[in-house]
């Protein structure tokens, strides 16, 4: 009986992973400091008091079916700058580990702050905030806040659930796929998807180029990784470590091609829970690696253990939905968005359309001379602009526009009230974009055109110093309808 007391305290507390509770503890934090830099400068005009989607107006409609929140009997804009600074403030201290010197309980206690202040914001966002990644960061923060300080053991139970979530994450997403577009089945999405995807980067016209058999390659490597590797994190080391290598290659390869926001940087972070600090040394042998606890309070494991029970219990549905024929993509099943489910690019477009937004000065709309293009920071504008590295920075403006391009109706309410703060020269909108052509001052109009884009052939880069090509789609806003919402408003 006391050998197996052994067996079980030496294998509740892992000996090998310290590194992997510094990269997630650290790396998680990380995310959520970028995370409420993003609150700070985009939510007062995209869902304060006087954004796009107003959150007191939320509210009032939504009432207790809003979910947990900080601001469920008062939001005020000073009130979500304090939330958002008080979550900045908490995230870099986490990062440079000043909790993680004390007690079990004060990371725990950071790491609980920083869910509950971002759980607030998630649960008020509306379509700015309906990503999957939301979710995913606020059950990475949730499960990080049990992984302990320094001073103790790593629990093993924790990086089990840190690798459960990963491979929802991995699983999840390739299961979507083969069981959505065919193009995923005859391996050809790749020939279509770094044009098409929400956000191309720098070097996405590059990748697009490759030829068609190495985008075959592409996809089925990423079958691999999405559909195999994930259960391998579960076995015996190194094999586990060498899994986690390949999730992290096939994420780096996936930030080099776009703009996914923090969602391959925070992936990749959760492969580090089935990373072990031996194999790390046989790999790179001057690494430093602080020397392990083998133990920690009673009263820890015991919360440690709770938790654990907790995952389990809500790992039910997210698990019935992986094997379910109608697979849910990005689903929370709770409202504390606690052990969802995930998944991304279910189905690929073939073909890109833009929204342009423009303005004139103009007494007469008819002058086309008059019409100036707004300019957005992230998503494609003017044909000579090359696309820029924005992740883990996410622009919630730029991806609403590529949602309201493919026809989003639940972008349409947000993107009238955009046109008419343009109309109104507001400040705060203004600087969400990357160029106002008007310097501040009110256009008298404002319209909205589709134009189809598609990358400049290396010929044309050359010839004419452009990064995309695009034809005029028709008018999606025209300013005379405008003219008359903002005189009616």
């Amino acid at each position: 009986m006391d050998a197996v007391v052994t067996w079980v305290a030496g294998w509740f507390w892992a000996t090998d992973h310290e590194v992997s509770r510094f990269v997630l503890q650290r790396g998680v934090a990380l995310v959520y400091a970028i995370a409420f830099v993003a609150v700070l400068q985009q939510f007062r005009p995209l869902l304060g008091e006087r954004g796009l989607l107003p959150v007191p107006r939320y509210l009032e409609r939504m009432g207790p079916a809003v979910g947990p929140t900080l601001f469920r009997w008062r939001y005020s804009d000073r009130l979500l700058a304090a939330v958002a600074w008080a979550g900045l403030a908490v995230a870099l201290a986490l990062v440079v580990g000043l909790p993680q010197t004390g007690p079990p309980w004060l990371p725990m206690l950071a790491f609980a702050a920083l869910y509950l202040l971002y759980l607030s914001v998630v649960n008020v966002g509306q379509v700015f905030y309906g990503f999957g990644w939301e979710s995913l960061l606020l059950e990475a923060g949730f499960l990080a806040a049990f992984l302990g300080s320094d001073g103790v053991g790593v629990p093993t139970l924790v990086l089990l659930a840190f690798c459960w979530l990963l491979l929802r994450v991995e699983l999840g997403a390739g299961l979507i796929k083969m069981r959505g577009d065919p193009c995923w089945r005859d391996l050809t999405c790749l020939c279509y998807h770094h044009e098409t995807q929400p956000m191309p980067g720098p070097f996405s016209a590059f990748f697009h180029a490759l030829p068609r058999p190495l985008h075959k390659v592409e996809v089925a490597a990423n079958h691999v990784v999405q559909l195999v590797v994930p259960f391998l994190l579960f076995a015996p080391q190194p094999v586990a470590s060498v899994a986690a290598g390949l999730v992290v290659v096939t994420q780096l390869w996936l930030v080099a091609s776009g703009n996914f926001a923090w969602l391959n940087w925070l992936t990749m972070l959760l492969a580090f829970a089935a990373v072990s600090d031996d194999v790390l040394r046989a790999v790179l042998p001057g690494l430093p690696v602080s020397p392990p606890s083998a133990s920690g309070p009673g009263w820890f494991a015991v919360v440690v253990g709770a938790v654990t029970l907790l995952v389990l219990a809500l790992s039910y549905r997210p698990a019935r939905n992986l094997v379910s024929r109608r697979q849910k993509m990005n689903a929370a099943f709770n409202r504390w968005h606690l052990v969802g489910a995930y998944g991304a690019f279910g189905s690929i477009t073939r073909r890109r359309d833009e929204v342009v937004v423009e303005g004139s000065a103009a007494d007469d709309p008819g002058d086309e001379s008059a019409w100036r293009e707004y300019v957005f920071k992230g998503k494609p504008g003017p044909v000579d602009r090359r696309p820029r590295q924005w992740a883990p920075y996410h622009l919630r403006l730029d991806w609403g526009m590529w949602f309201l391009a493919l026809g989003s109706v639940a972008q349409h309410v947000w993107f009238e009230r955009f046109l008419l703060r343009l109309l109104e020269a507001d400040p705060a909108v203004l600087r969400l974009l990357h160029h106002d052509p008007f310097d501040g001052e009110r256009p008298r109009w404002v319209r909205a055109r589709v134009f189809r884009y598609r990358y400049a052939t290396r010929a044309e880069r050359r010839r004419d110093g452009v990064w995309w090509v695009r034809d005029d789609r028709g008018l999606l806003v025209d300013p005379e309808m405008l003219d008359r919402v903002a005189r009616a408003r």
